[in-house]
């Protein structure tokens, strides 16, 4: 586990003042230490692209984040430009809204819609849940939303809420999807400790910006 930890991380900068340097040192961060992919806003994502082309490093660009509250036509347009892009994987946010007030069918067709044109476009979809104002039974119904759009991963946060992911949480999700999809824990990882009980919970990719403080704790485990 120690050894390959870096597979599991999408290494984020979802700040609203991310620089073109950041986003520079970021890419090459994840070129250094073996990071699944760099998470990012979309209005970053061909820069990304350009430093990270003919790597192995993938690209996942957020959409409709960090609120979820746009229309489910905004939140197509930007899949397709991000993917355009150049981003292999989009992490959407859920309709919360929506989903507070039972309006389960909404929150269906709208990650429907963002599933069915990443997938068109061979791009991978995590969806982001921001359990933090979800209950545990709300947890497992928009986990079963999920699951019946084809969507290829859950998500438990955006890291903006006010609270980020527990192995409560991600265990609670890996069970409703079962072995079916991923399960992505964001949000307050920011040591090894934490990060390796997200994976023992039943994540297998992890979203943070604590990306290479994780990988040093873990060598030092050996």
């Amino acid at each position: 586990m120690n050894s390959n930890i870096a597979s599991y991380i999408d290494h984020t900068l979802l700040k609203a003042d991310a620089t073109r340097e950041q986003i520079a040192a970021l890419c090459k961060e994840a070129l250094d230490f073996g990071f699944y992919s760099v998470c990012i806003n979309p209005v970053n994502v061909s820069y990304a692209a350009e430093l990270l082309e003919s790597t192995d490093v993938k690209i996942c660009a957020v959409v409709s984040f960090p609120f979820g509250a746009t229309t489910t036509e905004v939140k197509v347009f930007e899949t397709t430009n991000s993917i355009i892009s150049g981003a292999h994987e989009v992490d959407m946010v859920i309709n919360i809204g929506a989903l507070k007030y039972k309006k389960y069918d909404a929150v269906q067709r709208d990650i429907k819609a963002v599933v069915d044109t990443a997938i068109s476009n061979d791009a991978i979809v995590k969806v982001i849940l921001e359990t933090c104002y979800l209950t545990p039974q709300e947890i497992i119904i928009a986990c079963e939303i999920c699951k019946s759009t084809g969507a290829h991963f859950v998500k438990t946060s955006t890291g903006f809420g006010p609270q980020g992911a527990t192995p409560e949480i991600v265990s609670l999700m890996r069970q409703t999807v079962g072995d079916t999809m991923g399960v992505k824990a964001a949000g307050g990882i920011r040591d090894y400790k934490t990060a390796l009980s997200m994976i023992e919970a039943g994540a297998n990719r992890l979203g943070t910006s604590a990306s290479i403080s994780i990988c040093r704790e873990a060598v030092m485990q050996k």
